[in-house]
């Protein structure tokens, strides 16, 4: 919820009879003739083709040790890295892999990536081929382990490199050196995607004809690229959107139709908002709070009855979860009122925390604050383990490189993305670690970057009738990069009260009228005074088998009047 935003309007004419036309082209995709017809623009025949992705070496490696050999994917302990996981192990198996298996590193215990005791783990299973998904790039030292072993190592993953070279059998990268696949934001799923396509080619060259459809392993591909808030270019949101597709046609995975099911998400009509809020949360609850093996088993289930019981597991486990998040965001509160500085960058720490959760507690506060963040919490007794989250104009990764460089020893381990990381600090550190953090902040940003814009696409609170809402929300893969779309209208406050402790339900009319139901979420303090301008998004409201349209409010305190 945000208080105050500064709103501008993206100049989306919103009285356009074909709104979700226009929303599309403003956002980049092509305006197709009808609103129906907005699907083919998501085709599968439009993804980028496999051979700009250096996968012939790696899908070689693979295809020969798939019929007889041991293989080991090694995966990442969040969403990404399961859907990743279970991608691979589910599609090797169907293509013939008789010794495929999957693991996890225990977060608590190995930390991320293929480090050299997860390979000296990963040895007591006697694997001929490790494949790593979504990890393995920086993993300089595990490589090496693994090549000291005898066991042959295929990376796939979609983190920046540094600037040395994982000694592999084959590396796959969109972000490695070189490289000139133009989807440079696929997540580890896309990524684990192209190599099982890679590799059913080459198996497909050598004669063997009985091969699964690729097309029935979308469903991963989409939960993982949306949970991982990567970029929806163009190449990922048509995997996202062709996943959706599958599973509201009743051809999901179980264990993706039993995480929609404790989501409470229709599915028939599954949104990339279902699979952000509602099933990404329960299946990273795993990884956070225990074991990543659990929502890897939930993807692999082959019912339903037993994806069910899982997903009743993962369900607890994100209760559980929600509960240490909301005691965290609350110590993390009070640090941030006791606090005397205006840090640029801020850093928290609290010897209680739980590192499972930090990372969620540090995206909570960069929302509030609108400035990098980065939440700590004891990963060993000499050690502290970081997650960090940015904002548009810094490149968190890059910050932290830069860091290393003019302060070398001072972090012990990083890596990430550009809107998301992760690092590790001895615990003398941290006090000069975090001016540090702040210093280079504001190498990369000044106070103009702090203030928090709504790009709105305009007023739509007359316009939006339940079908149009319904293809607004189901016709196109929303997410990072491709924002929903955000209106802003000025109503008048019919009736309004708490739900729940924790919400603030509205009852509203449009200045001509029309009367809509709203909830702000969070949000526990009555509106003053009858008239709001408010930023909202378009959702559906199902109860008791009806459906009606409900603005979610994203925004409030917003000028009545604004300069067009």
């Amino acid at each position: 919820m945000k208080y105050g935003a500064n709103l501008k309007r993206r100049g989306l004419v919103t009285s356009h009879p074909e709104l979700l036309q226009r929303l599309l082209s403003f956002r980049g995709d092509e305006s197709p003739s009808t609103e129906t017809a907005a699907s083919d623009i998501y085709a599968l025949s439009r993804l980028l083709p496999p051979d700009l992705l250096e996968l012939p070496r790696a899908a070689d490696v693979v295809a020969h040790h798939l019929d007889e050999h041991r293989i080991l994917v090694i995966g990442d302990f969040d969403a990404d890295g399961a859907t990743s996981s279970a991608l691979l192990v589910a599609g090797l198996r169907a293509m013939g892999g008789r010794h495929v298996d999957f693991l996890v590193p225990d977060r608590f215990r190995f930390g991320y990536g293929l480090t050299p005791e997860i390979v000296d783990e990963a040895k007591l299973r006697e694997p001929d081929l490790i494949i790593t998904v979504d990890n393995g790039i920086a993993s300089i030292e595990g490589a090496r382990r693994a090549r000291e072993l005898s066991i042959q190592l295929v990376v796939t993953d979609h983190h920046l490199p540094g600037d040395v070279m994982p000694e592999a059998d084959a590396i796959v990268n969109p972000n490695q050196p070189g490289c000139p696949f133009e989807s440079k934001a696929m997540a580890g799923v896309g990524v684990a995607f192209y190599l099982l396509a890679a590799v059913r080619a080459q198996l497909r060259a050598r004669g063997t004809m009985a091969l699964p459809s690729l097309a029935g392993f979308l469903d991963l591909v989409a939960l993982g690229t949306v949970a991982d808030v990567v970029p929806l270019d163009t190449n990922n949101r048509i995997m996202v959107q062709q996943g959706l597709r599958r599973i509201r046609a009743g051809l999901g995975r179980p264990g993706v139709v039993a995480l929609a099911e404790f989501a409470g998400a229709d599915i028939d009509q599954l949104t990339t908002r279902d699979l952000s809020f509602g099933m990404a949360p329960r299946l990273n609850a795993a990884g956070r709070i225990e074991d990543m093996s659990i929502g890897i088993a939930c993807l692999l289930a082959e019912n339903l009855d037993l994806a069910r019981e899982i997903a009743g597991r993962l369900d607890s486990l994100n209760k559980e979860r929600r509960q240490i998040e909301r005691e965290m965001r609350e110590d993390a509160n009070l640090q941030l009122s006791e606090k005397t500085s205006d840090a640029m960058g801020v850093c928290l720490m609290d010897d209680s925390w739980h590192q499972g959760v930090v990372g969620i507690v540090a995206s909570r506060i960069k929302d509030r604050l609108h400035r990098p963040v980065i939440a700590f919490a004891p990963g060993s007794e000499s050690e502290l383990k970081g997650s960090a989250r940015s904002i548009q104009g810094m490149h968190i990764r890059d910050a932290l490189a830069a860091i290393d460089v003019t302060y070398p020893g001072m972090i012990e381990r990083f890596g990430g993305h550009a809107m998301a990381a992760g690092l590790t600090l001895k615990n003398e550190h941290f006090e000069a670690f975090a001016e540090a953090f702040d210093q280079e902040t504001r190498r990369w940003l000044n106070e103009d970057d702090l203030t928090d814009d709504l790009l709105s696409d305009g007023e739509a609170a007359d316009l939006l009738q339940l079908g149009q809402v319904r293809r607004i929300l189901t016709e196109a893969p929303w997410g990072q990069a491709f924002p929903e779309p955000l209106f802003d209208d000025v109503f008048e406050v019919i009736d309004q009260r708490i739900v729940g402790n924790a919400h603030l339900r509205l009852c509203l009319r449009t200045e001509r009228g029309r009367v809509l139901n709203a909830i702000a979420f969070g949000h526990t303090d009555l509106l003053s005074g009858p008239r709001h301008r408010l930023a909202y998004r378009p959702d559906i409201n199902r109860y008791q088998g009806l459906e009606s349209v409900q603005l979610i409010i994203e925004a409030l305190d917003l000028p009545l009047s604004l300069e067009e």
